[in-house]
C-alpha cells in the first residue's frame, strides 16, 4: 500500500508539472509569440518552479527514508523514483519532443 501511495503522489506531481508548463506556454501564446518562442519561453519560466518542487519532495523523501520504518521507507523509495523520473521527463523529455516536432516542420498554430 505505501508503494501505491508513492506512485499516486508521483503521478499527481507529473500532472501538476505538465499543467504548469502548458499554462505558461498558453500565456506566451496569448501574448502573441510564435509557437516555437512560446514553448521556449514557457519552459524557461516554469523550469525553476518545477525544479524546486521536485527537489523539495526528494529531500522530504530522503528524510522519510532515513527516519522511517518498513512501510514508510517503501513509500519514500517509490516516491523518490517517481519524482526523479518525472523531473527528467517533464523538463527534458517533453521539451525534446516539442523541439523535434518543431524542427521537422514549422508549426503555425499550437493547440494546448
Amino acid at each position: 500500500m505505501p508503494g501505491i501511495a508513492g506512485i499516486i503522489l508521483a503521478i499527481g506531481m507529473a500532472v501538476d508539472s505538465n499543467v504548469l508548463m502548458f499554462e505558461r506556454i498558453r500565456d506566451e501564446l496569448r501574448a502573441g509569440k510564435t509557437p516555437r518562442s512560446a514553448v521556449d519561453s514557457g519552459y524557461d519560466k516554469a523550469f525553476w518552479t518545477i525544479f524546486d518542487s521536485h527537489v523539495t519532495t526528494l529531500l522530504t523523501a530522503a528524510v522519510l527514508f532515513q527516519f522511517g520504518t518498513g512501510p514508510i521507507k517503501g513509500f519514500a523509495v517509490t516516491l523518490s523514483l517517481g519524482v526523479a523520473i518525472n523531473l527528467f521527463t517533464a523538463l527534458i523529455g517533453t521539451k525534446t519532443i516539442f523541439d523535434l516536432i518543431n524542427s521537422r516542420q514549422e508549426v503555425k498554430k499550437l493547440s494546448i
